[in-house]
């Protein structure tokens, strides 16, 4: 039987906050308003670029300015999406191991679609079986059509998959397409953050993760 592990991508398997922060920034920068801090924008990531810069910018501004702004965070953050951004310590050796024992991989995001292209070319070759962004065929999560899709791509049922990620959405994208959730803390948000937002497994470290789908899918 075929299983499967569907990942978020930002706070899950690449640490992506100071590419993400330093692109919103020139953005806004570009645009006369004032910068935004690091936890900042490590508060506003998580629902798409979309809402990253609608949160980043003043509330005052029109929608018409946000999407020009939305627009130049888009240009720089795809010449520099690699400038800082690195995988998790033991990332790389838990994707080969869960290759190595048959899991079919996937990764679901709310980043851009060319992005979360380029960064699992680059930092997972070879690792990943199926890689998934926003676009216009799907709604962003926590709706399932991301994950739903994968799903279909990988062909793999909703009962033999996983769905590791760092966030509330998350949390909420696991439910909505009734998957079994394992949270990361060593992501955007914490622990205790994940818990009082409903997870219900949550893990400290990639070895950890290895030893918990191995638990929930032993087949």
């Amino acid at each position: 039987m075929n299983k499967a592990v569907l990942f978020d991508l930002d706070g899950t398997l690449l640490n992506t906050i100071d590419d993400l922060w330093q692109s919103t920034n020139y953005a806004l920068r570009r645009h006369g308003y004032p910068e935004r801090s690091r936890e900042e924008v490590l508060s506003f990531v998580g629902n798409g670029v979309a809402k990253l810069i609608e949160r980043a910018t003043p509330s005052a501004c029109s929608q018409e300015q946000v999407e020009h702004t939305l627009y130049t965070f888009k240009t720089h953050y795809l010449r520099h999406s690699m400038d800082r951004t690195r995988p998790y310590d033991g990332i790389i050796p838990l994707l080969t191991a869960l290759r190595r024992q048959q899991w079919r991989i996937g990764v679901v995001s709310n980043k851009l679609h060319e992005a979360v292209e380029q960064l699992c070319a680059h930092y997972f070759p070879h690792l990943i079986n199926v890689c998934a962004g926003m676009s216009v065929q799907h709604r962003a999560k926590p709706a399932p059509d991301m994950v739903l899709a994968a799903l279909q791509q990988l062909s793999v049922d909703s009962s033999s998959a996983v769905y590791v990620g760092d966030s509330d959405v998350d949390i909420a994208t696991a439910r909505a397409a009734g998957l079994p959730c394992v949270s990361v803390s060593w992501g955007f948000r914490a622990r205790a953050f994940l818990l009082n937002n409903g997870a219900e497994v949550v893990v400290d470290t990639p070895e950890q993760l290895q030893e918990r789908l191995s638990q929930m899918l032993s087949v």
